[in-house]
């Protein structure tokens, strides 16, 4: 399990509000996948996944005001991520037989 913390700010400022979520809870992540974006009023700021695993769980919501070290989130690692690609992955295989090539013709005699 690794927590998605609030990064320090800078030196004069002090809060931040979460912006946007680009993933919801329960779904998989990559390591470094942006995660969230926090505004301040002077810079906005990307925060990434620190792990492979699953977001499973969001402490901090659009709108909230948080400081550095705040928990925003959870990422917890394991074969649950896995999960998610892997059931993409028949759906996927499917128009592969449509993809036959269609025999050529023999040659005609010259």
């Amino acid at each position: 399990m690794a927590d998605i913390m609030t990064p320090a700010l800078g030196e004069s400022v002090t809060e931040a509000t979460v912006a946007r979520w680009t993933k919801k809870a329960g779904e998989a992540v990559k390591k470094d996948e942006l995660l969230v974006e926090l505004e301040t009023d002077k810079v906005s700021l990307e925060v990434v996944s620190p792990t492979d695993g699953v977001l499973s769980s969001i402490g901090a919501e659009e709108g909230a005001t948080v400081v550095p070290g705040t928990v925003l989130g959870v990422v917890t690692e394991g074969p649950a991520a896995t999960a998610a690609p892997a059931a993409a992955a028949p759906a996927a295989a499917a128009p592969a037989p449509a993809a036959v090539p269609a025999p050529t013709p023999a040659p005609a005699p010259v």
